[in-house]
């Protein structure tokens, strides 16, 4: 009876992920395939870009049920997209320099098969990820690894961070603040407990991310449906 329970939810869940992608205009459908086993979503098929690629990993993890994802999508570039990684490096450059918020003199870009690492330190968690979200939709980009570092100025009591996330976790609509325990050493917070969904961790994690002072951020909540 429980095989039956948990391939019956695995079903549901496959379904809910094939109706998030149509949901998402940023992706085709019929390009994604989607499998589910005790709540892990393997996406297989093909796109013509990374970013659509990226898309349809997050319109994955937005399905309540599923616990992870394996992006096993393949991206075929069109000829009219295909570039040198000499093209992609100036093109991802001058996209980091037209942010305004990324301190562009502490960033380096390297490209190697259409393939873009970004290194280098930031002050604030955003910045990182504003800087992997500028290269990642660029024409003839196959992936991006962000290796960006966040060192932050501000270095508060780890008590003080300690209050200041579990504060941030009440205020947020998108978490049970009872579910989830924070430690802090150093600039370094670890969370733990469980939540009900992918969303809800990630939200978890980006309110710890807010705090002045956090460096780093490892997020061992489980997702557990009840």
């Amino acid at each position: 009876m429980a095989t039956m329970t948990a391939q019956r939810l695995d079903e549901e869940i496959q379904r809910e992920v094939l109706e998030e992608l149509k949901w998402d205009a940023r992706v085709q459908p019929n390009e994604i395939g989607v499998a589910v086993k005790d709540g892990i979503a393997v996406l297989t098929g093909w796109v013509d870009s990374f970013s659509k690629k990226w898309a349809a990993e997050r319109a994955a993890h937005r399905v309540r049920g599923v616990t992870a994802v394996v992006n096993d999508v393949e991206i075929r570039l069109p000829r009219s997209a295909e570039r040198t990684d000499a093209d992609i490096a100036a093109a991802a450059t001058r996209a980091l320099e037209s942010h305004a918020g990324l301190p562009i003199e502490n960033i380096e870009v390297t490209v190697s098969k259409g393939w873009v690492t970004l290194r280098g330190e930031v002050e604030w968690q955003f910045q990182k990820y504003d800087a992997e979200r500028a290269v990642r939709r660029l024409s003839g980009v196959r992936g991006v690894s962000n290796l960006i570092k966040v060192r932050p100025r501000v270095k508060p009591s780890p008590d003080t961070l300690k209050r200041k996330i579990e504060a941030a976790l009440v205020r947020s609509a998108e978490t049970d603040a009872e579910r989830i325990t924070v430690t802090v050493e150093g600039g370094t917070v670890q969370l733990a407990g469980t939540v009900r969904s992918y969303a809800e961790k990630k939200e978890a994690e980006q309110a710890a991310w807010s705090a002045p002072g956090v460096a780093e951020v490892r997020n061992n909540i489980v997702v557990r449906i009840d």
